[in-house]
């Protein structure tokens, strides 16, 4: 809705005669201030629901007044519960959490949703703490992912980029760790180019290993406060390696992932599963449509999952182009890679 349109609204002028046929909800919330996080600054997040449930809303005060097809006031109003009560809770929104509650609710990333018209809370949302946030699931496949991660002993996480698999699988490990469920997080990657020969890097092993474990050191310091990141690695309670340091070894009370797995090797893959020790639980993690292994080479990610398949403490949670919680585009570019190749 325009600022004119949220004006003239304010002003107490009517709707259409179509509008006047349609669905109105009004609901009220006790605390302004919470009210005014989940709206956002100058109602972002309420224009947001807005134009993926495919409703009008005009707040009045603590009063949101909504407008449009039953299910979808309905949704609406579930949303804004939702948020709400996670308003209540930490205090911290943004629209990256409004968008979760709204494909929670609908299944999907596309407005109209799927016809729910239960004004209860969202339901199945997987949550992790750690000690810099909470962090809530955004789409019901990082709710299943998260759960999983929760309940079994080894998770393969596979999917197009942006959707959390790592970021997830790394936040779950720290609080692991910060709650001395394991002594130890140990994170892995395999040290393939993407394509590029980037012949001899200078300096020690740490030093030419680095570049390609970036991503895990970031999402590391994302989710732990940098003094705690330094400290455990200084003293081994966090480690990053290469793959090829896995070799010979058994990790015992550890929580162990391993990201871009679709460039392991078939016998890689065997010898990472093998090092599972006792207390110990393993995330791996891949996008199976972006090996960059030489010609030939078969994804032991991909062969893992068919020989794995159905084997009891093993979950696989597969996200899909829908599941991308980058910037939008990145879902479209996604889309047309898959559709026109």
């Amino acid at each position: 809705m325009s600022a004119t349109s949220r004006q003239a609204w304010r002003a107490g002028s009517k709707p259409s005669q179509s509008s006047q046929s349609l669905y109105r909800i009004e609901i009220t919330f006790d605390d302004n201030r919470k009210l005014a996080d989940v709206l956002g600054e100058f109602d972002v997040n309420l224009a947001l629901i807005e134009n993926r449930l495919g409703l009008r809303a005009v707040v009045h005060g603590n009063v949101v007044v909504l407008d449009g097809e039953k299910d979808t006031c309905l949704q609406g109003k579930t949303v804004l519960e939702t948020l709400y009560g996670r308003a209540k809770g930490d205090g911290t929104l943004s629209q990256g959490d409004v968008d979760g509650a709204i494909r929670h609710l609908t299944g999907g990333p596309g407005s109209g949703g799927s016809g729910l018209a239960v004004a209860q809370p969202v339901p199945n949302v997987g949550e992790l703490k750690t000690r810099k946030r909470t962090i809530v699931a955004r789409t019901p496949a990082q709710s299943s992912y998260i759960k999983a991660l929760q309940s079994r002993e080894m998770v393969f996480g596979t999917g197009p980029a942006g959707t959390g698999k790592t970021y997830l699988a790394v936040a779950h490990a720290a609080g692991c760790l910060e709650r001395g469920e394991v002594d130890r997080l140990v994170l892995s990657r395999p040290a393939v180019e993407a394509g590029e020969r980037l012949g001899f890097l200078p300096g020690d092993m740490k030093e030419k290993v680095d570049p390609y474990l970036r991503p895990l050191y970031d999402a590391l310091y994302d989710v732990l406060p940098a003094e705690k990141v330094e400290r455990g690695l200084e003293t081994k309670s966090i480690e990053i390696a290469p793959l090829a340091f896995m070799r010979g070894r058994t990790l015992a009370h550890s929580i162990v992932i391993l990201d871009e797995a679709q460039n392991c090797t078939v016998m890689q893959m065997k010898m990472f599963l093998t090092r599972l020790g006792e207390g110990s639980r393993m995330i791996i993690t891949g996008d199976p449509s972006q090996v960059d292994l030489p010609a030939g080479q078969h994804s032991g990610l991909a062969d893992a999952l068919g020989v794995l398949d159905g084997v009891e403490g093993i979950a696989h949670i597969a996200f899909t182009r829908a599941d991308v919680i980058r910037h939008p585009l990145v879902g479209r570019i996604i889309e047309a890679y898959e559709t026109k190749r």
